[in-house]
C-alpha cells in the first residue's frame, strides 16, 4: 500500500504540472490567434508583394532566352525555306533537263503546240464557214 500512496503523490504533482503546461500552452495559442488576427493582413500583403518581386524577376531571367531561342528558331525557319526552295529549282532544272534529253516536250513546247492546235482549228472552222457559203 505504500507504493499506491506514494503513487498518488506523484501522479497529483504530474497532474498539476501537466494542467498548467497546458494551460501555458493554451495561453500561447491564444497570444499568437491574435498576433496573425491582428497583423495577418499586414504579413499577407507584404508576401503578396514579395511574391509579385520575384515573379517578375524569374519572368525577365526566362524571357530573355526565350526570346533568343525564338529568334534563332524564325532565322533557321527562313533559312531552311531558302535552302529547300534552292533544292526544289535545283530538282526542277535537272528534271527539265533529263526529259529534254529523252523528247518529252516541256511545259512551253506543249504551250506552243495548243496554241498551234487552236490556230489550226480556227483555220479549219473559217474554211468549213467559207465552202458553205459557196454551196
Amino acid at each position: 500500500m505504500v507504493k499506491k500512496a506514494k503513487g498518488n503523490a506523484d501522479s497529483q504533482w504530474t497532474q498539476s504540472s501537466v494542467r498548467e503546461s497546458a494551460h501555458l500552452i493554451w495561453l500561447a495559442g491564444l497570444g499568437a490567434f491574435a498576433k496573425v488576427s491582428a497583423e495577418g493582413g499586414k504579413l499577407f500583403d507584404s508576401l503578396v508583394q514579395e511574391g509579385e518581386q520575384i515573379e517578375k524577376q524569374t519572368r525577365r531571367a526566362a524571357d530573355t532566352p526565350l526570346e533568343v531561342a525564338r529568334d534563332k528558331t524564325d532565322e533557321t525557319r527562313t533559312e531552311m525555306a531558302d535552302t529547300w526552295d534552292k533544292v526544289e529549282q535545283l530538282f526542277e532544272d535537272r528534271l527539265l533537263r533529263v526529259l529534254g534529253r529523252l523528247g518529252v516536250p516541256g511545259r512551253d513546247d506543249l504551250r506552243e503546240l495548243a496554241q498551234r492546235v487552236d490556230a489550226l482549228q480556227r483555220h479549219i472552222d473559217e474554211l468549213g464557214k467559207a465552202r458553205e457559203n459557196q454551196i
